[in-house]
């Protein structure tokens, strides 16, 4: 896709690291695995994919390799309507891949309690071109070009230049857009907690819309009590989302003076993979910000794209046409309570069909 013309406004600039992704054709472990299928994977590249799928302009930041995974991908993402205009080739690094199971990604080092099982993951990303990314080889539409820079946690991660970077576009300065940031704690992906804990508590509070799993607060910075407990360790941001699992969502927004918080149970949903969830949640929060939509209907839209993620086995769901999500979330409280999604959900809901009970 072309980029912008001069004085265009981006709606939503997602910057960092898209990978190459490989998943098993069948279920097992990835050593038992003959056969994957080829996709993508990336937190703000899975952001601006869903963003540009439910209207809205979205760009996605970042360096590949000059290899062939470097053509997939910006190939794949500029299918879903991106403007990769701005993604740079590095001739010396390699674009990043990795091979997954299902499951969840883990926040601890340790193994959960219950049934469901941890996604085995096997990262094959160090010393990549996204890595190298700094302030010194990122465009400049990140820091004035946007209603709103999308940025995640996982970038923070991958090397001292890319921290360099984050904090340069976090820094307070006339013009900036909104910055939204995913805490998006991957544990594998830090060598030391404590560092992660002081990166990721330090970008958050220089944001201005942050989005952070109770449970991530509680592995990245010990926070236990709920989301009044996280709100009160990072009053800064003037948002703050937490997502609460499968349970519900809280935002807490900043208005003269004093918070207003608001909570939407999240929806029944017949899981087929819950990677990218996260990032479907996060996209349909900032597409009914960039709507102006109050902030319990942001709520709504979140859980609305993060099941079409759901109900999917990719990183990727097809989100509902706009028409049909406002249907949904302006139902009565009852109704959005028991309202079942199934995989196909999307797409019925263009004759009105949705599954439910």
């Amino acid at each position: 896709m072309s980029a912008p013309a001069p004085g265009d406004v981006t709606d939503v600039a997602c910057l960092g690291e898209s990978m190459v992704t490989f998943r098993p054709t069948r279920p097992g472990r990835l050593a038992e695995v003959p056969s994957f299928d080829r996709g993508i994977g990336g937190a703000e590249s899975n952001v601006a994919c869903t963003l540009a799928l439910a209207g809205h302009r979205a760009s996605w930041v970042s360096r590949v390799g000059s290899d062939g995974f470097g053509d997939y991908l910006t190939g794949a993402i500029e299918a879903c309507g991106v403007d990769t205009s701005l993604v740079g080739r590095d001739p010396n690094r390699p674009t990043g891949i990795y091979f997954r199971t299902a499951g969840e990604r883990a926040t601890s080092v340790d193994e959960p309690e219950g049934d469901e099982p941890l996604a085995e993951v096997a990262y094959y990303r160090q010393g990549s071109a996204a890595s190298a990314m700094s302030p010194e080889n990122i465009a400049p539409i990140t820091r004035t070009e946007a209603r709103i820079l999308h940025l995640s946690g996982i970038t923070a991660a991958l090397s001292p230049d890319c921290r360099a970077l984050l904090m340069e576009l976090t820094e307070e300065r006339e013009g900036r857009p909104l910055v939204s940031f995913d805490v998006n704690y991957r544990v594998n992906l830090w060598q030391d907690a404590a560092h992660a804990s002081s990166v990721l508590r330090e970008i958050a509070r220089r944001s201005d819309l942050v989005f952070v799993g109770d449970d991530e607060a509680e592995a990245a910075w010990g926070i236990t009590g709920g989301p009044e407990a996280i709100r009160a360790a990072l009053p800064e941001p003037a948002t703050l989302i937490v997502k609460q699992g499968a349970e519900g969502a809280t935002a807490f927004t900043r208005a003269a003076g004093a918070d207003e918080a608001a909570y939407e149970k999240a929806l029944k949903v017949d899981v087929v993979a819950s990677v990218g969830a996260g990032d479907a949640f996060a996209a349909g929060y900032l597409s009914a910000t960039l709507r102006d939509l109050p902030p319990a209907a942001r709520l709504r839209h979140g859980h609305l794209l993060a099941a079409a993620a759901l109900t999917v086995p990719g990183d990727l769901g097809t989100p509902p046409a706009r028409a049909h999500a406002d249907r949904l979330a302006a139902l009565p409280a009852a109704e959005w309570e028991t309202l079942r999604l199934g995989p196909g959900w999307t797409t019925a809901g263009a004759s009105g069909e949705v599954v439910t009970t």
